[in-house]
C-alpha cells in the first residue's frame, strides 16, 4: 500500500483504515496495513482459542488470522462477503477477519481520545483511541493486545536482557507508551533490570509536558532525564512529533530518545531519523533495548 503519510516527519497525523465489525466502526493505522483480502475458509488449529480462526497461505507465506467478531462480541452477517486485513506488526504477519471496510481517513492525533476504562461497548477495554469524526467516532483498537491475549510470547520478548550497572540504577527513564498492557510490561522489564527511577505516560502529549517542565531547573538535563522510551501510535500526541519537538528544543535536544513501536520497518526507520530518533527498535524486542539502554545512558 502506498502510504505518503510515512514519508513525512512529525506531522502528529495518521492515516486509519476504517472497518466494520458487526456494525461497529472500528480503525487501525494503515501502516500496519499490507493487504486487504476476500475472506476465506482457514485451516483450524487443533487446541487453539476460539477467536485464533487458524492459518492459510497465501504466496507460500503462512498467515495467521484472528476473528474480530468473537474478540469483540459481534456477529457477522454474510460471512461470504466479510474481508481479511493483513497487518504486519511486531514482526508478525496476522489476518483480522472483519465484516466490511469503509476506506482510509486521516486524523490528527490531537483529535484522538484515551477511552474510559470501562466502555461497555463488548471491546473490553482493547481500545486504545476514540477518533471523533463529523458523524461517527471510529474505535482505534489496540492489536498488540488482541494479539497478546492469544499468544503472549507475541508481545514482549527480554531475551538475553542484561542487568544495569549499580551506578546507573537510579538513571530517570521517562516512557511514553498508551496501551497499559504493554506500558506496565515495559515498566516492569525495566524493574528487573535493576532501573529504580521510571516514569510513565500514555501519551505522548503528557509526556512532553513532564519533559519541558524540566528545562528551567538548570544543570545538566541529563541529571534530570535520561532518557525517553517512546511508542509512535499514541492519542494527542505521536512519537515522531514528541521526538521532533524535543530534538528542536535548545535545551531538551541532548536527552536521547529512544523509539520502541511495532510499526518500525524501513519507511519508518527514515522517518524516526529524520525527525532525530536516537535509535529505533522493534518490538518485541525489549531486552535488544535496554542492553542499549544499559550501555549509552
Amino acid at each position: 500500500m502506498e502510504n505518503n503519510i510515512l514519508l513525512e516527519s512529525g506531522t502528529n497525523e495518521l492515516e486509519v483504515l476504517e472497518f466494520v465489525v458487526g456494525t461497529q466502526n472500528f480503525g487501525i493505522n494503515i501502516a500496519k496495513v499490507n493487504e486487504i483480502m476476500n475472506y476465506k475458509p482457514m485451516i483450524p488449529v487443533p487446541d487453539s482459542p476460539p477467536e485464533f480462526e487458524g492459518v492459510f497461505t497465501p504466496r507460500d507465506k503462512v498467515i495467521s488470522v484472528i476473528d474480530l467478531h468473537k474478540v469483540l462480541n459481534k456477529e457477522s452477517t454474510d460471512k461470504s462477503h466479510d474481508l481479511l486485513i493483513i497487518c504486519s506488526f511486531n514482526q508478525m504477519d496476522v489476518g483480522f477477519h472483519v465484516s466490511s471496510v469503509k476506506g482510509i481517513q486521516r486524523i490528527s492525533w490531537e483529535d484522538i481520545e484515551k477511552p474510559p476504562r470501562i466502555s461497555g461497548d463488548g471491546t473490553n477495554n482493547i481500545a486504545t483511541g476514540i477518533a471523533k469524526l463529523s458523524d461517527r467516532i471510529i474505535l482505534i483498537l489496540d492489536f498488540e493486545k488482541i494479539v497478546s491475549d492469544i499468544n503472549r510470547s507475541a508481545v514482549i520478548d527480554a531475551t538475553g536482557a542484561t542487568m544495569v550497572d549499580a551506578s546507573k540504577a537510579d538513571k530517570h527513564i521517562v516512557i511514553a507508551e498508551d496501551s497499559p498492557f504493554l506500558n506496565t510490561l515495559i515498566q516492569n522489564t525495566l524493574a528487573e533490570a535493576g532501573y529504580k527511577n521510571v516514569v510513565s505516560f500514555e501519551n505522548g502529549k503528557d509526556a512532553w509536558d513532564y519533559i519541558s517542565g524540566h528545562k528551567d531547573l538548570g544543570g545538566d538535563i541529563l541529571e534530570h532525564i535520561s532518557c525517553l522510551i517512546s511508542d509512535i501510535e499514541m492519542p494527542q500526541m505521536d512519537g515522531h512529533n514528541l521526538t521532533k519537538r524535543i530534538k528542536d528544543d535548545e535545551v531538551l535536544h541532548r536527552i536521547p530518545v529512544y523509539l520502541f513501536s511495532s510499526l518500525i520497518n524501513e519507511q519508518m526507520r527514515i522517518k524516526g531519523n529524520s525527525v532525530g530518533a536516537d535509535a529505533q527498535f522493534s518490538k518485541p524486542q525489549i531486552g535488544a533495548l535496554i542492553n542499549y539502554i544499559n550501555e549509552h545512558i
